[in-house]
């Protein structure tokens, strides 16, 4: 089955055309997207094969913008679009449409990607489930009674049922790395200050980051060398150059060493079932050449996590305050936003200074546990996907959770260090049910971080051989299933179909 990267070559050396990939997806996205609600705010289909044949006429005339060059493309409505529906998930925003695009928006677009429409989102972004009171609830991708994570729900659904090539997300408290897990496929939290999505914290301590997800790491790293390229008006930011990833992620692992953290010595709440799907995981790391040895970083970890209770409040309660003060406004806030707000208004200056010098405390642990060890493993999440209907577990294994967040607190660590941190499938429980597992690196290891990801990647095949049963013959229409013409290259209707079209009889 053809990748991103293998419909960009498709596309590059026109074989197949930007027409018919467009057509294709919207036909995909026509059968499959009510099933579970993932792309919102789809633009005009006229529209969009116009574009598409723009980027036909483009190629026709030897201009080739890039790797995206006539991608369907959908952004996480978090994310400003010029013209398109920007909502945030809230009713305060549900009919805000932008007059810009974002930084990540425009790399896209001159990589030669076509917007088509938004990824759906929790309301601001909040919490580890995709629901709000404008678009509502996406379903997770392989069942659709449980959730899709967040907060980049709709991104890593859309990815897994193949409505896009490659998607984007960002993540604060596990919101690449959750959703990821839960729908079977990649998602990467690059090092804090790579990729510059607005400069609103840019001279804060960046907690919340921009990144890329695809169902291999070749095309996910591929899109975060287009995501994190320079942008000369953002400052107290960084960059590497841009990858050649089948070069750059091959390498040999012979004595790496790894540390185990799993559920950090008992701390962590865990759902029954996800160690263990994590643990058959190390098998595969030793067969690459990898040592694992059990580890726990020397340092309390419930002051961690209040120390980013305290951050968290200050950043995004500083950024919804204005809403709450206004009476109108309050009452249509969702009661996560509230308690991120009230969270702000009860800490002081100096308890933000406090919260910033634990942080830096829990960098030099993770420093010294780095100089034992190559990369870090913990699970990506700490329950499986959950019951829809849910706001957010209440408990996991009879232990309460006492905010809305707390049972994505194995995300936390990985936030207050900066460090990357990519989500790699580790299959599917009794019921179905995927999980993930966080490969950790050092602070500005990002390639050394997918370098792993894709010898494991290639080591188990998770997304390619465990699909999401919407995508099964019995369930797609007849036309879905359309086959190509005896000597001839495929008529298309599908994605699919595009991924076996490079088979000639």
């Amino acid at each position: 089955m053809l990748d991103a990267s293998g419909l960009s070559d498709a596309i590059a050396s026109r074989e197949v055309s930007c027409c018919e990939v467009m057509e294709a997806y919207l036909d995909h996205i026509g059968r499959v997207n009510p099933l579970v609600n993932a792309i919102v705010s789809l633009r005009d289909r006229k529209a969009l094969t116009a574009e598409a044949g723009e980027r036909d006429d483009e190629l026709a005339c030897g201009k080739y913008r890039g790797w995206m060059h006539g991608f369907p493309q959908a952004i996480k409505d978090l994310v400003p679009t010029k013209n398109i529906r920007t909502t945030r998930g809230s009713l305060l925003y549900k009919d805000h449409v932008p007059d810009f695009d974002a930084p990540l928006v425009r790399r896209v677009k001159e990589a030669g990607s076509i917007i088509i429409g938004k990824t759906n989102t929790p309301e601001f972004g909040l919490g580890s489930h995709t629901d709000n009171d404008v678009f509502g609830t996406t379903l997770n991708a392989y069942d659709q009674s449980r959730s899709a994570g967040g907060s980049s729900g709709g991104a890593a659904v859309a990815l897994a049922l193949r409505m896009l090539p490659v998607a984007d997300g960002s993540d604060h408290a596990g919101s690449l790395r959750n959703p990821a897990a839960f729908n079977n496929v990649f998602g990467f939290r690059p090092s804090a200050r790579r990729i510059v999505c607005n400069d609103r914290d840019s001279c804060a301590p960046v907690l919340g980051v921009t990144g890329p997800m695809g169902r291999t790491v070749t095309d996910l790293a591929r899109l975060f060398s287009v995501q994190n390229r320079h942008d000369p008006l953002a400052t107290f930011w960084t960059s590497v150059d841009s990858i050649r990833p089948a070069e750059a992620l091959r390498r040999d692992f012979k004595d790496t060493r790894i540390a185990w953290l799993g559920d950090f010595g008992g701390y962590l709440a865990v759902e029954a079932g996800v160690i263990g799907l994590c643990e058959n995981a190390h098998r595969v790391f030793e067969s690459i050449g990898c040592h694992i040895e059990n580890a726990r970083p020397a340092y309390p970890l419930q002051q961690l996590w209040e120390a980013w209770l305290t951050l968290r409040g200050w950043q995004i309660g500083g950024d919804l305050k204005r809403h709450a003060r206004k009476p109108d406004q309050a009452e249509l806030l969702r009661p996560q936003a509230r308690w991120e707000i009230e969270s702000g208004f009860r800490h002081s200056a100096y308890d933000v200074y406090d919260a910033m010098v634990a942080r830096r405390a829990w960098c030099e642990a993770l420093s010294k546990l780095f100089d034992s060890f190559d990369y870090l493993l913990f699970p990506a999440a700490q329950a499986f996907p959950f019951d829809v209907a849910w706001q957010w577990p209440t408990e996991i294994g009879g232990r309460a959770m006492d905010t809305y967040h707390r049972w994505m607190e194995v995300a936390i660590p990985v936030t207050m260090s900066g460090c990357p941190a990519i989500s790699v499938p580790v299959g599917l429980n009794e019921l179905g049910l995927p999980m993930g597992l966080q490969i950790v690196a050092p602070y500005e290891a990002d390639i050394r971080c997918l370098q792993l990801a894709h010898a494991y990647e290639h080591a188990t095949g998770w997304v390619e051989n465990t699909l999401p049963s919407l995508l099964s013959p019995r369930i797609l229409s007849d036309e879905a299933q359309s086959v190509y013409l005896a000597n001839e290259w495929t008529v298309i209707h599908t994605p699919e179909q595009l991924e076996t079209r490079s088979i000639r009889r």
